[in-house]
This record gives C-alpha cells, sequence and structure tokens, in this order.
C-alpha cells in the first residue's frame, strides 16, 4: 500500500487521539526515515493497532533501523518511547530496565522529563515504585531512580494534565499511574486534583475515576467511600452530582421495553457501585429473571461482598419476595444445592421462602443424580407451600423414574391447590403427554391457580381432543389470568375449533389483555387480524 493511499484509509477512520491507527501512523512517519522500512512498519497500524504497533513492526527487520528507536524516544506518547527502549534494549542485547536507566542517568537534567516520566509510568504498569523498578537496572539504576524522583513535581503535573484529556482512556491510564507513582489512592488523587480545579471540570474528572474502578473491578462509589474524609465533603458531592446525573440518564434504558436493554443497563450500574443502590433494588422487582440475577449481582458487588453472604442476609430478613431474586442468582453458582438445601431445612424461615428455595433446585446442576432423595423428605413436609416448591423442582427429573413418576400423582391428588398447580408445572415442563386428561379435568377445579396451571401444562401436553374443554375455560372462566392461559394453549394446539374460540375471545373479552392474547393465537395460526 502507497503512503498516500494509506493516509487516506487512515484519515477515513476517525480515530480518537492516542490510542487510534492515525496516531500510530503519524509517529511512524516521523520517526522512521528510511522509505522502504517506513512503508512496512507503518502497515503494522492497521487496523485500529496500538499507537506504538510500527514499533515492533520495525524490530524485526534488517538491517536494524536504531536510528529510528532513538528518535522514537522523543515522541509525545510514552508508549512510543518505551516500547521504543524495549526494541532497542533487545537490539542490543542487554535488559529494557538497564537501558531505561542509561537514557534517565544520561539525559540533562533540563531535558531529563521525558525519560523520567516513561521510567515513572512503567513502573507503576509493571506494579512497583519507580525506585523498586530501577533497583536491579544495573550500575545506574540507583541514579536513575533519584531522577526520577527529584522530576516528581514534573511528572504529577504531567500527569494530572492528562487527567483532563479529551480520550477517556487516556484519563483513566494518567489517573492510574499518578495513583501508582504517589502511592495514593485514586479517589485521593481525583479528590486532591479537584482542590485546584473548576466545577466545569468536574466530569472528565469523575469519567477518569470510572476507567479506573473498571479496570480494578470496582466502583467508584466504593473508591470514594473507602477514601473519603470530612473534610473532602464538598468534593465528593460534587463528584455525586456528576454521577447522579449519569443515573438518571440511565433510567430510560433501566425501564424499557425490552429485557435484554434493560439487563444491559443494569450491567452498566456496575460501575457507580453503592452510588446505584435505589435503581439496583428497583431492578430487584424487574418482570424478568434475568434481570433481576443481574441487579443481584451487580448490588452485592456494590456491598462490597460475595453474591452468597449477600443472599444470606436476605434470608434473614424472612421475606419470599425479597430473598426471590437472590435466590435465583444463587442457582449459577458453585454449591447450589447445598444453598438452596440449607435454606429449605430452615424451619424457622417462612413456608413460601422454604418453598422457594427447593423450586430453585430445579435450575441447580449440582447433585441431580441425588435430587430426589433430598427431595423427598419436603415432599411430605405439612406446609403446603414446602411441598409445592418440592414437587416444582420435580420438573427437572426424567418422568420416566418410577418415584417421580409416583410423587407426582400423589401431587395431583393434593388437597391443598397450591402443590397440585405446582405438580402441573412439573407435567408440562417434562412434557407428560399421558398427563394430558388429567390436566383437563382439572380446568374444572374450584381453584383459579389450578385452572390457570391446568391450561398452562395443556399448551405443552394438549391434543385436539382437549380443545373443546380449554375452548369453554376461555369462554366462560370469570378469572382473566385462567384465560389467558387458555387462549396461550389454543393458540399452540389449533384447529378449526381453536381459532374460533381465539376469535371470539379477541372481540369480546372484557379484558385487554385476554384480548392481545387471543389475538396473537390467531396470528400463531395463520389468520391475520
Amino acid at each position: 500500500m502507497s503512503p498516500a493511499l494509506l493516509l487516506v484509509v487512515l484519515l477515513a477512520t476517525g480515530q480518537s487521539a492516542g490510542t487510534g491507527t492515525k496516531d500510530c501512523w503519524m509517529s511512524c512517519q516521523r520517526h522512521v526515515t528510511d522509505a522502504a522500512q517506513r512503508a512496512r512498519a507503518c502497515r503494522a497500524c492497521l487496523p485500529g493497532g496500538r499507537v506504538d504497533a510500527w514499533v515492533g513492526a520495525l524490530e524485526g527487520m534488517r538491517p536494524s533501523n536504531r536510528e529510528a528507536l532513538v528518535s522514537a524516544r522523543k515522541d509525545a506518547d510514552w508508549r512510543v518511547r518505551w516500547a521504543a527502549v524495549r526494541a532497542d534494549a533487545r537490539l542490543r542485547g542487554v535488559t529494557e530496565r538497564r537501558l531505561l536507566a542509561e537514557w534517565v542517568a544520561s539525559t540533562p537534567a533540563s531535558s531529563d522529563l521525558d525519560a523520567c516520566l516513561t521510567a515513572a509510568r512503567a513502573a507503576v504498569e509493571a506494579g512497583q515504585s519507580s525506585a523498586d523498578f530501577l533497583k536491579d537496572a544495573g550500575a545506574r539504576g540507583p541514579e536513575a531512580a533519584a531522577r526520577v524522583w527529584a522530576r516528581r513535581e514534573g511528572i504529577r503535573k504531567a500527569l494530572e494534565l492528562e487527567l483532563y484529556a479529551e480520550d477517556a482512556t487516556v484519563r483513566g491510564t494518567a489517573l492510574a499511574h499518578l495513583s501508582g507513582f504517589l502511592g495514593r489512592r485514586p479517589a485521593r488523587v481525583v479528590l486532591d486534583a479537584l482542590g485546584s480545579r473548576p466545577e466545569a471540570g468536574d466530569g472528565i474528572t469523575a469519567g477518569a475515576l470510572k476507567v479506573v474502578a473498571e479496570r480494578k473491578r470496582t466502583s467508584v462509589g466504593r473508591l470514594l467511600l473507602d477514601e473519603a474524609r470530612p473534610a473532602d465533603e464538598a468534593r465528593v458531592n460534587r463528584l455525586f452530582a456528576v454521577y447522579s446525573r449519569e443515573l438518571e440518564a440511565l433510567q430510560v434504558d433501566l425501564a424499557g421495553p425490552d429485557p435484554l436493554q434493560r439487563r444491559k443497563a443494569v450491567q452498566s450500574l456496575r460501575v457507580y457501585g453503592p452510588l446505584a443502590r435505589r435503581e439496583l433494588e428497583h431492578a430487584l422487582e424487574d418482570v424478568d429473571r434475568w434481570v433481576r440475577e443481574a441487579a443481584a449481582r451487580v448490588l452485592a458487588d456494590a456491598e462490597g461482598v460475595g453474591l452468597r453472604l449477600a443472599a444470606e442476609r436476605r434470608l434473614v430478613v424472612g421475606d419470599a419476595t425479597v430473598a426471590r431474586p437472590w435466590l435465583e442468582a444463587m442457582v449459577h453458582e458453585k454449591g447450589c444445592a447445598a444453598f438452596l438445601l440449607g435454606a429449605a431445612r430452615e424451619t424457622q424461615l417462612p413456608a413460601a421462602l422454604r418453598g422457594d428455595a427447593l423450586s430453585q433446585l430445579a435450575d441447580c446442576d449440582e447433585g441431580s443424580r441425588e435430587r430426589f432423595a433430598a427431595l423427598a423428605l419436603y415432599l411430605h413436609d405439612s406446609q403446603a407451600l414446602v411441598r409445592a416448591g418440592a414437587v416444582r423442582a420435580l420438573g427437572a427429573l426424567p418422568a420416566r423414574r418410577t418415584e417421580v413418576a409416583e410423587a407426582t400423582s400423589r401431587a395431583l391428588e393434593d388437597p391443598a391447590p397450591e402443590v397440585v398447580a405446582a405438580a402441573l408445572e412439573a407435567v408440562g415442563s417434562q412434557r407428560q403427554s399421558t398427563r394430558g386428561d388429567d390436566a383437563a379435568g382439572l380446568l374444572g377445579s374450584e381453584h383459579p391457580v389450578v385452572r390457570a396451571a391446568a391450561a398452562k401444562a395443556l399448551e405443552h401436553i394438549g391434543r385436539p381432543l382437549h380443545v373443546k374443554d380449554l375452548a369453554v375455560c376461555l369462554r366462560e372462566d370469570p378469572v382473566s389470568s385462567v384465560r389467558v392461559a387458555a387462549a396461550q394453549a389454543l393458540g399452540r394446539i389449533g384447529g378449526p375449533q381453536a381459532a374460533a374460540a381465539l376469535s371470539d375471545a379477541a372481540a369480546r373479552d372484557a379484558d385487554t389483555h385476554v384480548r392481545h392474547v387471543s389475538r396473537e393465537g390467531m396470528k400463531q395460526l395463520g389468520f391475520g387480524l
């Protein structure tokens, strides 16, 4: 590719400063003077490579171009300077730290800021202080370390200036490096920097702290709460104001109609941590299970504890509604079976909560071979809601197993409607087509919860001979939720009689939801409305 054509491609990418293809190409053009090597080296900038990508490409060329590497030490981007030092060290057969120390120590004190800044940032990247980083850098290591420390005020100012760079990644990296170099926490660096900066730039500084929080897999709320002191109140409030505006902007996605969109919005709350508690607690009540589970996980992170401990705290409250999202989230954790069965054994907990814990076992992959033996005790529990939870868990076991089939049959005859409804759920999830007549017979139950569960089971195991009973249910049942389930089952089974029943409900039913589901059922059967 010719340099001119390459330039057109690079300019078309429109990459942001500091990280994009364009900056890599411009850096390469500045330092590589040999035309042939320039064409080959600069090509490494495509597509969207790091700003120092060309240095690595140059290193493998023969003859070696040390002049370009020496020139690259004067680049404005520290990554290019550090890459050039490392590449030159390999060519010379010395360690990169030794060559770095020689560069720092041999540069005149009046112009050594770039060298010292490169050493300071390379040390932070390695997780060390500059003194430790240069300690084993040969004879000039101590001298270089002293030079870096003597330049600490200039390094601090240079990195603080980058905190207000246009590129968010540059800001985050500068904050991380400044924090490591000064030996202070990132939040402390930000709070100190706010003291000399106008409020108009608070959004930029707050964004830098977010980048660092994401890299550290924590949150800005946690970073600030762990570091803030009473004297910092005004500055902390300035940052909180920025984050509050961002959280307010997320409300549209958090309340959107698409569950996937809401789930992504909940995940985006992770970086705010405790600051997003209100939004996360609201998401725990979402109609979508996966949104609730995501909210529980993010909220546990915000509290600085593991999911299991956070879930245990909710169990202590003793409210099944509060505990449910946490039980759902624990299903995918290691030790889920032991946790859920442990909750079921706690007889001081409400029966609804214990039953929920048992029902969640259906989605827990651990201990499935011994599952029936673990559930057997609860299938005969004195509390109906506990029995119902155990029966729902049966739905994940093979229906062909004799003990499972017998337990389901007993549950269908249980005096408690909650247990019968749970048995119908299990029958439907196991696709037990031989129990279709049993489900159809229960459409006449005196309990709405049983009638709705029977209709839902027939959605999976119903046959044309069950359409008549479902049609009567759709036309005459006084409970709208039962009629909705009947309409869904008719849309699944199909046939002329099912279509007629759905058409009549779509036109005449008093409930808007029933009419909507009936119309959708008609569409499913190929009838446009």
